[in-house]
């Protein structure tokens, strides 16, 4: 699952949320502050990727007549490109290893900032963050399917797209969201 800005509060909240929790963790600021940092960084990184997409874009659409062409598949070649850019733009594809790489960001600036404080191994905090991500990304791709089974059973009929449609479905992936914890 591709992060989006939508979800960085609910996810800076749980990352917050579960460093806050472990005993090994000194909090020396508020709360707040620390989800928005953390906010602040996941959102950097999540900017990066959309502008990597937009130069992907802007390349192929350079390339539309070429593509028209020889009837090569857009989506794959915008991936392919994606892929060979991705390197030069700082962008890491591979979920585990962003996630990874977005924690170490996370705790760096944290304790340099002097956010929190711990006596364990950054490793040890990494994992936490890296766990919040994995819980998050979980829980977010079940409460989808869980919200389209419950519209496809729902009584009357909706369909995708319309208005009504995106009112039922936020409503029940809030509902959602917020039994698994993640609200």
């Amino acid at each position: 699952m591709k992060i989006k800005l939508q979800h960085t509060p609910y996810l800076s909240q749980k990352i917050a949320r579960d460093l806050l929790k472990c005993d090994f963790v000194e909090v020396r600021k508020d709360k707040d502050s620390i989800i928005a940092e953390i906010e602040r960084i996941i959102d950097a990184d999540i900017e990066n990727e959309n502008s990597l997409d937009e130069k992907v874009n802007t390349l192929l659409d350079n390339k539309e007549g070429d593509i028209e062409f020889y009837q090569a598949d857009y989506k794959q070649l915008f991936w392919m490109a994606k892929k060979r850019l991705a390197n030069e733009n700082g962008v890491i594809l591979n979920l585990e290893d962003r996630f990874s790489d977005i924690s170490h960001k996370i705790i760096d600036f944290l304790w340099e900032e002097d956010y929190i404080h711990f006596t364990v191994s950054d490793n040890q905090v990494k994992n936490v963050i890296v766990g919040s991500f994995d819980i998050f990304v979980k829980g977010f791709e079940e409460a989808d399917k869980c919200v389209y089974e419950k519209i496809k059973n729902y009584k009357r009929k909706l369909i995708p797209g319309t208005d009504d449609y995106q009112l039922v479905y936020n409503r029940l992936y809030e509902e959602e969201l917020g039994k698994r914890g993640l609200l």
